[in-house]
């Protein structure tokens, strides 16, 4: 993987996000992926159950966001063969129209790849700006 394919993939990851579309959040994953959404968490693991734990609406991700209430940017930090971290903000918006931020977290992922560019492993880290 370079950065610009991982760039590639966080971009996709936030659209996917954004979305809530399985058939996206599926693209991002391998068949066999972990996914913890906390360094401590067991894995939520294989791409189906990832899928269904995003998209359901009392899933570890706490629930669905409201459409257009969310925006995020990451960025490739490291990347050596297949792993990489990521960094970047989650910021979620009272309404909307985005007007008025709720809350921002400062995120880390850790991130390992497939072949094909699949995240086979990722592991989330943030905390809350006050």
């Amino acid at each position: 993987m370079t950065r610009a394919d991982v760039q590639r993939w966080l971009d996709r990851y936030v659209a996917a996000w954004k979305s809530y579309e399985a058939a996206e959040i599926a693209d991002l994953f391998s068949a066999d992926a972990e996914y913890r959404y906390h360094p401590w968490d067991g894995p939520v693991r294989g791409r189906e159950a990832i899928v269904a734990d995003w998209i359901a609406p009392d899933g570890n991700a706490s629930s669905r966001d409201a459409e257009g209430t969310y925006d995020a940017a990451y960025e490739a930090w490291a990347v050596d063969g297949d792993r990489a971290v990521a960094v970047g903000t989650s910021d979620y918006f009272t309404d909307a129209s985005r007007t008025k931020r709720d809350r921002r977290y400062h995120n880390v992922y850790l991130l390992e790849f497939d072949a094909d560019g699949r995240c086979r492993s990722f592991t989330e880290s943030f905390i809350e700006q006050r």
